[in-house]
């Protein structure tokens, strides 16, 4: 552990190429997956910046999750669909919703 605090931690991240950054105004910040959205309310968040990448340090007292209405499906899928359907998007997107993302069962759906 490091006893010295901050000033330590300053070195240690300027020796990895690492550049710090408080994010003081952040308000909200949300994550969402393919079932569910969390939101985090009054976020502390820390921006650490290096050459290839930028993590994100988020801590938040208040979470709150939500399912999500709407699944969202990844554009390949999408895409799969309507090429081997010969739909609109729409369709495509209606199709895979009817199927909970089965791609094979929206696509037999369609054609049949």
């Amino acid at each position: 552990m490091m006893r010295s605090g901050n000033r330590d931690m300053r070195r240690m991240l300027d020796r990895m190429g690492l550049d710090m950054k408080d994010l003081s105004s952040v308000e909200e910040v949300i994550i969402k997956t393919d079932t569910k959205e969390i939101f985090l309310k009054k976020p502390q968040v820390v921006e650490m910046k290096g050459k290839d990448s930028t993590i994100f340090q988020i801590v938040a007292t208040e979470i709150e999750e939500s399912n999500r209405s709407v699944p969202s499906f990844k554009d390949e899928d999408v895409i799969l669909v309507m090429q081997q359907a010969n739909v609109s998007k729409e369709k495509a997107i209606n199709a895979l919703t009817e199927t909970k993302g089965d791609m094979a069962q929206a696509i037999l759906n369609l054609t049949i």
